[in-house]
């Protein structure tokens, strides 16, 4: 007579990337501190940007053949609109370009506009996103000095619900020491394939917040919000979109994803 242990495995995990690491990294670490799952297929499911954190939902061996099921869930983020600076691919990591202007923005005022945010839109896809057209990606387009020979997709985008959660001012100084630490977490690829923007253009990228940074010293206004949404919905169109309504520029400080799931009602009803 004799017992055998059977390990019960995993179909999933839910893995909180951080913010410079790709879905791969975050992948292969998590496979590096457990051991059993070296060998184990794993796809993610739900893309999340290399400079963004939070929840990534990552699918385990036979469970990587159902990713369908899992492509549409719903998702909530935190983000950070930075006011009077707005960028090539909406969010910090693009070339950067100053205003000049101090908006002092009413709280009043960002949550009327918030409002004509919620619901069903139709919307273009980001000039540097993933979605191809004509058998590359946007952003290989833009890079390559081509996005005006192409016409950009729009798509439907749904905001559930977008709540305002502060508002604050932050000095140059502040915002300088900030995304230097946050341009240090770029990661490098060094896949031929990747070879134009395997850099994300991280020293045009410096250049370009430096010369927002030069000059009088300044502070500008950053607004925190809670987006929860329907899969397919870009952070990085949404804050420039809020800046335009505030008659200024505005790019994505910074995105993280709390949370995976299903939204029902006003409520989440799964999580994953």
């Amino acid at each position: 007579m004799f017992t055998a242990s059977i390990q019960l495995m995993k179909r999933f995990v839910v893995l909180e990337k951080k913010s410079g690491e790709t879905p791969l990294m975050a992948i292969t670490l998590w496979k590096k501190e457990h051991p059993a799952y070296a060998n184990i297929p794993a796809s993610y499911a739900g893309r999340l940007d290399p400079m963004a954190s939070g929840k990534l939902l990552v699918l385990l061996g036979e469970e990587c053949k159902k990713q369908k099921n899992y492509t549409d869930l719903d998702k909530e983020y935190e983000i950070e609109v930075l006011l009077d600076v707005g960028s090539d691919t909406g969010d910090a990591l693009g070339i950067v370009e100053g205003t000049g202007r101090d908006t002092r923005v009413d709280r009043k005022i960002v949550q009327e506009l918030l409002k004509h945010e919620e619901g069903v839109h139709e919307r273009a896809y980001p000039a540097y996103s993933s979605k191809t057209v004509n058998g590359k990606p946007l952003f290989l387009h833009a890079l390559e000095g081509r996005l005006g020979e192409v016409e950009i997709p729009v798509h439907e985008e749904t905001i559930h619900k977008i709540s305002l959660l502060s508002m604050e001012r932050v000095s140059s100084a502040q915002l300088s020491t900030r995304l230097e630490a946050f341009l240090a977490l770029v990661p490098i690829s060094n896949e031929p394939s990747k070879v134009l923007g395997a850099d994300f253009r991280i020293q045009a990228v410096r250049e370009s917040w430096q010369k927002v940074f030069s000059g009088s010293d300044r502070s500008f206004s950053v607004i925190r919000l809670r987006v929860a949404c329907a899969s397919g919905t870009y952070m990085r169109t949404l804050a420039p979109r809020i800046g335009e309504a505030l008659q200024t520029s505005a790019l994505a400080l910074s995105i993280h994803r709390t949370r995976i799931g299903k939204w029902w009602g006003g409520f989440w009803v799964r999580q994953y």
